[in-house]
């Protein structure tokens, strides 16, 4: 069976100038690893209505999945909802089920025009509740939306990926040594990947105060092939008069 892919949209000036630092990408692909739905790829894009709208219809014709993060709450720049709603050519309009509830949930005149704006949403979009925020974000087609905030984003996702279509968990196995470079392996790990075609076997280099080391990583759906994987890697460091350590360094 083949693993359906995923693709990360992170949407926001903050994150491209610099401002806000991004937490949620090394959680999504994480998480979503762990539920069999790899990571492909990550675009980070800037809160302009063409750019979002091309970038959805580019990205959820290429992956069974799009996670988008950001630009979905009360401010002028928050305009990921509308721009959903264009890119699969649906109305923007008032979600009943969420208005009514954030109606219900503020005092008398506190529903204003700023916060109905995260009750609208693209005709036909299924919610995705949670427990850390009032409104919720949503799903339509094979696009998800969520918001940027880091809590509020984990919260969605907990409540997501009970629903998502999904493979067989991607598993992990590591080794690293101290005192080489990855000149010194490439060679021989080349060798390794090739025999294992169905891994993503990762080179990454590091430095400590005892010298420079390597670490590798074998990532696949197979655990059998990932642990003999790194097997060879660790009797190729021993070979080259290394001391290979199981896992990844501290």
């Amino acid at each position: 069976m083949t693993n359906p892919t995923a693709c990360i949209v992170v949407i926001g000036n903050e994150v491209l100038s610099g401002r806000t630092q991004d937490a949620n990408i090394r959680f999504l692909a994480q998480n979503l690893g762990d539920i069999g739905i790899p990571v492909r790829e990550v675009r980070i894009i800037p809160d302009v209505a063409a750019t979002i709208v091309n970038t959805i219809n580019e990205v959820r014709a290429a992956f069974d999945h799009v996670f988008t993060t950001g630009g979905i709450g009360p401010t002028h720049d928050d305009i990921t909802s509308e721009c959903i709603a264009q890119a699969f050519g649906v109305p923007w309009e008032p979600q009943p089920v969420v208005w009514a509830r954030m109606e219900a949930h503020y005092a008398a005149g506190q529903f204003n025009a700023a916060r109905q704006r995260m009750a609208t949403m693209p005709r036909g979009a299924v919610l995705i509740d949670n427990g850390a925020s009032i409104a919720p974000g949503f799903s339509i087609g094979n696009v998800h939306v969520m918001a940027g905030v880091p809590a509020i984003m984990r919260a969605m996702f907990e409540m997501l990926a009970p629903t998502l279509q999904r493979g067989a968990p991607v598993v992990s196995r590591s080794v690293h040594a101290v005192n080489v470079r990855e000149g010194d392996i490439a060679e021989g790990l080349t060798e390794i990947q090739n025999r294992y075609p169905l891994l993503d076997i990762g080179s990454y280099p590091y430095f400590r105060d005892n010298g420079p080391g390597v670490a590798i990583v074998a990532k696949g759906t197979d655990a059998n092939s990932a642990e003999a994987a790194i097997a060879e890697v660790t009797t190729m460091f021993s070979s080259q008069g290394l001391q290979p350590v199981a896992g990844e360094p501290k």
